[in-house]
């Protein structure tokens, strides 16, 4: 019987090892360089996405903000005696406007009509910041008869918010008792003694 021999190459070995030991340290750099990308990726896409939803919010607060636009109107004045036509008395006059809302707000129009009772704006716009009061100029027609009848008079203001959109705003102005009224009447009065 003969016996086979083995023979190990140990430089055989050592050349593997080597080898094997050059890619094991390239791998490792290779996983870290991987983890490091995916780390800073994350924390990008964390930062991007809090600033993503930050100015979300800021846009919808500041939609809110425009869309609450409210305001408060009252005869504020009469600007000479008027005429008075078949029972129909015209003057000039003016209505105070409050901004009442947390945005600027420029009225553009305001109208209104009731029972013998008509108010119109000249066409002039009036820009108002938040709280702020400021005259509108306006045309009236009131019937001697009955304007003063219903007490409250409904107006239709066209407001425009500063990003540009146009609301439409019903508010009723009171005309019992007030400065329009008192003037109305005495006009009124003097044309039925005359």
């Amino acid at each position: 019987m003969s016996a086979e021999r083995e023979v190990i190459d140990l430089d055989e070995h050592d050349r593997q090892s080597t080898a094997a030991g050059r890619a094991a340290p390239d791998r490792l750099l290779s996983r870290r360089q991987m983890t490091v990308r995916l780390v800073a990726a994350f924390v990008l896409g964390a930062v991007l996405g809090g600033l993503g939803v930050s100015e979300l919010r800021d846009s919808r607060e500041e939609r809110e903000r425009h869309a609450s636009v409210a305001l408060v109107a009252v005869p504020l004045s009469v600007a000479g005696g008027g005429s008075v036509v078949s029972g129909v008395l015209q003057l000039d006059g003016q209505l105070a406007v409050t901004n009442a809302g947390q945005a600027p707000i420029t009225v553009r129009a305001a109208t209104g009509q009731g029972p013998g009772a008509q108010v119109r704006d000249t066409g002039a716009s009036r820009l108002l910041g938040p709280g702020d009061t400021g005259p509108i100029d306006v045309e009236m027609r009131f019937e001697c008869a009955t304007a003063f009848d219903s007490g409250l008079l409904p107006m239709r203001f066209s407001v425009e918010t500063d990003d540009r959109q146009v609301i439409e705003i019903d508010y009723p102005v009171a005309l019992g008792g007030g400065v329009w009224q008192v003037r109305a009447e005495q006009a009124c009065a003097r044309t039925s003694v005359g």
